[in-house]
């Protein structure tokens, strides 16, 4: 009898992942499952008890769950490393979790950059906070061909927080030479208030000074 239960917990626990898998909102489970208020947080409840929940809290206060047998494998996504270091939290980009070990800042890095999404940028500024392995950022953006979007973005930073010193050989190695193009980061967007740094790397940064102002509570509590 004790095992006839377990399969079929187990089995209503598969029809939920199934029902709810991805980002849901509150609201959206009730209907998913055609349901209450009090059913709905505590079936979120169980399924935050085995694993399978990861909840994110939302600009307007509301909460985000992400419902997923991946969350119970333990692995770790680029999102998840933004999400731990930035003041600003993202959601919804497509990501995809690596498993068997913690990605590093830098690789973290170019997989903002190569999102193209502005808001992913925009919360990724803060990992230059933590860069520390300059060679390896260099090696991660050459293959990429990101050396001057990973340096104008490094000097952005630089610009709203402090950060760790780009060493001599990156910059030296990334600048642009004078025959060079002007590269985007996203395509058709330039900066305002940005345009001596665009100049320098001969790239175009689609942020402005406005973009940064999440930024200032956080500077003030961490310096």
């Amino acid at each position: 009898m004790a095992r006839f239960n377990m399969e079929t917990k187990q089995l209503l626990i598969s029809e939920l992942l199934k029902k709810l898998d991805g980002d849901k909102t509150l609201e959206m489970i009730k209907t998913s499952l055609d349901t209450d208020t009090k059913k709905a947080i505590y079936l979120i409840h169980r399924l935050r008890k085995r694993g399978y929940v990861k909840t994110k809290k939302l600009s307007n206060n509301k909460r985000l769950y992400n419902i997923s047998v991946e969350n119970k494998l333990g692995g770790v996504s680029y999102v998840d490393m933004i999400n731990s270091i930035s003041p600003m939290k993202i959601w919804g980009v497509d990501d995809y979790k690596i498993y068997g070990r913690k990605p590093s800042v830098e690789e973290t890095l170019i997989y903002a950059i190569k999102t193209k999404d502005i808001r992913t940028i925009l919360a990724s500024l803060a990992l230059y906070k933590k860069i520390n392995n300059w060679p390896l950022l260099y090696r991660l953006s050459k293959k990429q061909g990101l050396q001057r979007q990973v340096g104008a973005l490094y000097d952005v930073a630089r610009t709203i927080m402090k950060t760790r010193k780009m060493t001599k050989r990156f910059r030296n190695l990334s600048l642009p030479k004078k025959s060079d193009k002007f590269q985007y980061i996203r395509d058709k967007f330039k900066s305002d208030n940005f345009q001596a740094i665009e100049e320098k790397w001969k790239v175009y940064i689609p942020l402005n000074i406005a973009d940064l102002e999440d930024y200032n509570d956080w500077n003030r509590k961490t310096k």
